[in-house]
This record gives structure tokens, C-alpha cells and sequence, in this order.
């Protein structure tokens, strides 16, 4: 979504109605678009207003649609999204976007503990800070946080990428597959096997595009990578010729 205003199609308020009837009418407001298909610029732009800290708001939109939410989301909303190009002006709570399927979702705000939790698809990109266990379970897609996270961030990761640009609290990266962190401030401690390494020249390229992407400032040669010990291991011993058997 742009950062420069644009007028909405739609103008909708959380305080007109309630949560199940405001998905029914953004529901109705994409079926009326049957154009739009998932390009971002040809899907109906939705203003959010009224926004002020609901609990589970706006979970399950699966729509092609943009929404522009003014005001901070509570705990657990826009869970389990799919197709829609979501930005929201505030904080959220805990749980934000949980189980993410798709699209993308931008907080301009800080969030709290859980985020991106088991998220299997598209993009969450924090601008302020994060709490605990950031993208725990998370299985693919990209997340970034701009700011801080707390402790346990990847946690049973098992793939997609998560970037932070801040520090790390404690045990970063215990994750349980090949998913990529990428860290560019400090962690108080790593979990256990993960180890902070140099970055590649394919992983700056590829990092440089996912940053731009995500409309997240900051040169990619500044961040690390978060890995298991055995993998990098085993990448230096392909540099060596070394063979190793196994890596895993």
C-alpha cells in the first residue's frame, strides 16, 4: 500500500457496527470488484475508522481489498488473513495476525507478544517494536520488525524469514527447521546450537530486496544471520571441500 494519502473508495466505522457484519460488508465490497483480482493498485481501498483497541477484530478477511485501519487493533486481530493488503495507523496486542495465509499486513505501531505465530504465507511488517515469541512456529512468509523484540523470537520456527532491526531478548532463533533470521542489533543470548554469522553476498541481495519490499529503511549489510551451528558448519565445510555426510 502507498504512503502517500490517497482517497478511499469505501469509508467503513467499528463503532457503526459490529465485527461480523463490518467482514460481511468488506466481503460484499470485493465481490462488487470482481476486477480487481489480487493486484494491489486495482483492489477497492477501505478506510477502517473507529478503531480503539477491539479484541479479535477483522480476523479471516480474505478478500482482495486494501484496508487502511486508523486506530490500534487488540488481541489477535487480522488472524488467519488471506489476499489483503492491510495497513493499520497504531499499536496492536498480542496474537496479531496469527496464522497469516497471505497478502500483507503493516503495523505503524508497536505490537505485542505472539505475532505472526504460525503465519504460513505473505508479509507482517512491524514499524515499531515487538513483544515475546515473534513469529514463533511461523512456516513461511516474511516478517520484519523495524524495532525491538522480546525473548524466544523464531521459536520452533520451521521456515520463512524473520528480520529484526533492533535488538533480541533472550534465546533467539530456537527454531526446528530451515527458516532465516536476520538480526542487525543484539540479542542477550542466542538459544541454544544457533550461532551469528556473516552475511553472504546472496543473502545481502536477497535481504535488499525483502527490506525495500517491505518498505523498511536500512542497508542489508548492516544484519547477520541467526543459524544452527550444524549448518553453518556444514556451509563452511562445502567452502573447504570438506566433506561431511550429513549436516543435519
Amino acid at each position: 500500500m502507498a504512503n502517500e494519502p490517497v482517497p478511499p473508495d469505501h469509508v467503513l466505522s467499528m463503532d457503526d457496527m459490529p465485527d461480523q457484519k463490518l467482514r460481511t460488508r468488506i466481503a460484499s465490497i470485493s465481490l462488487g470488484n470482481p476486477s480487481s483480482g489480487d493486484n494491489p493498485d486495482e483492489m477497492p481501498l477501505i478506510q477502517i475508522t473507529g478503531a480503539a483497541g477491539q479484541t479479535a477484530a477483522l480476523m479471516a478477511i480474505r478478500s482482495p481489498v486494501r484496508l487502511h485501519v486508523i486506530g490500534p487493533l487488540g488481541d489477535y486481530s487480522l488472524s488467519y488473513c488471506n489476499r489483503c493488503d492491510v495497513r493499520v495507523d497504531g499499536n496492536g496486542g498480542n496474537g496479531i495476525a496469527e496464522g497469516l495465509c497471505g497478502g500483507a499486513i503493516r503495523f505503524r505501531g508497536d505490537v505485542g507478544h505472539g505475532a505472526g505465530v504460525a503465519m504460513a504465507a505473505g508479509t507482517l511488517a512491524i514499524y515499531g517494536s515487538a513483544g515475546d515469541r515473534v513469529g514463533a512456529a511461523m512456516l513461511a512468509g516474511e516478517l520484519f520488525v523495524r524495532g525491538d523484540v522480546g525473548d524466544d523470537a523464531g521459536v520452533a520456527m520451521r521456515g520463512g524469514t524473520l528480520v529484526v532491526g533492533g535488538d533480541a531478548g533472550e534465546r533467539l532463533g530456537d527454531h526446528r527447521g530451515l527458516g532465516t533470521i536476520y538480526l542487525r542489533g543484539n540479542a542477550r543470548s542466542l538459544a541454544e546450537s544457533m550461532v551469528e554469522v556473516p552475511l553472504k553476498k546472496r543473502d545481502e541481495l536477497r535481504l535488499g530486496v525483502l527490506l525495500i519490499n517491505a518498505s523498511i529503511r536500512g542497508a542489508a549489510k548492516e544484519f547477520r544471520r541467526v543459524i544452527p551451528e550444524r549448518l553453518w558448519r556444514f556451509e563452511q565445510s562445502r567452502e573447504t571441500g570438506e566433506v561431511r555426510p550429513n549436516w543435519r
